[in-house]
């Protein structure tokens, strides 16, 4: 007679079931028509939006409060962080789950041409966008429009509007779209890294904005520069894989445009730091050696905008 599961198996043989073998997950099939939010003129008229609407909310309360007074927000903000780290979770559960689950089951197919990190970073030529990983890309996808939310919360809190905070949401917003369009390579990698790094930002987001005791060292930038690094790293190995080995990958047009768009974002927070991070710390130096007030001015604000990015 065969013994009862404990409660244990029985949760992770439950998770399993939902995250990757339930016929919503593994049925899954990237289409215009049942997809909500995969047409071109949806992707486009929703970055628009954001982009008009936060330009907007930016300008009208800098007219409304010209002394740059914060709009109390309460619990909200926290809210968001609580819930974005929760879902970020939940995807890289499902997205790692599904990866390897999508291995197994497909294994006998390429695994004379590639092994299974190849294939996380280069998917076979004529891959479409169906399964369980490409299920999780799309509530990936979805995910972006909530991430987009943090900006207008910024603007109402802080009175501040960012470049690379516009730039970077709506070229994640584009890149995820892509994903899902041409069944591009390294996506699922890509999902790994990002959704691992949201999930820590966020609840770190989540424990200071209830009080708790921030870091001290800038964690949320220590962990953007962890993710731009992988990212970069993947981008060279689907370089390598197409390029010196057989077979090519998938989606590799939507990968050249994917890489332009990831490097102008490298590019715009590399300036970031170097501008907040090596220029004030440079500033910070002169003020011990001088010790002067107007100085010291300039490394408090700095310092406040250090504290502001991190949080």
């Amino acid at each position: 007679m065969a013994k009862p599961s404990s409660p244990p198996a029985t949760v992770i043989r439950t998770l399993i079931y939902y995250l990757s073998e339930h016929p919503s997950v593994v049925e899954f099939r990237w289409s215009h028509t049942h997809s909500w939010g995969s047409t071109w003129s949806f992707l486009f008229t929703s970055i628009a939006t954001y982009l008009i609407l936060s330009l907007f909310l930016h300008l009208f309360l800098s007219l409304l409060f010209p002394k740059r007074h914060h709009i109390p927000l309460g619990p909200i903000p926290a809210v968001h962080s609580l819930t974005m780290s929760l879902i970020s979770a939940t995807i890289f559960t499902g997205t790692l789950i599904s990866a390897v689950s999508e291995i197994r089951d497909t294994r006998w197919f390429w695994h004379r041409s590639k092994t299974p990190f190849q294939w996380l970073l280069c998917f076979p030529l004529g891959t479409r966008p169906s399964g369980r990983v490409f299920f999780w890309s799309y509530v990936y996808y979805l995910s972006r429009f909530l991430h987009m939310f943090r900006t207008i919360l910024t603007i109402l809190k802080r009175r501040r509007l960012s470049f690379y905070q516009l730039v970077n949401h709506s070229v994640s917003t584009f890149v995820s779209f892509l994903w899902l369009e041409f069944s591009q390579s390294f996506q699922v990698l890509a999902i790994l890294f990002a959704t691992l790094v949201y999930s820590l930002v966020y609840g770190y987001r989540f424990w200071t904005a209830i009080g708790l005791r921030s870091a001290c060292f800038p964690f949320v930038l220590n962990c953007q520069i962890v993710l731009l690094g992988c990212n970069v790293a993947c981008h060279v190995g689907v370089f390598l894989i197409h390029f010196f080995f057989k077979g090519g990958c998938n989606g590799i047009g939507a990968w050249v445009f994917n890489s332009v768009l990831n490097t102008g974002v490298l590019v715009i927070f590399l300036n970031f730091y170097v501008r907040i991070y090596v220029i004030g710390k440079f500033k910070r130096r002169n003020v011990e050696e001088d010790g002067s007030l107007d100085s010291c001015k300039t490394v408090l604000n700095s310092g406040r905008l250090r504290q502001r990015q991190d949080t």
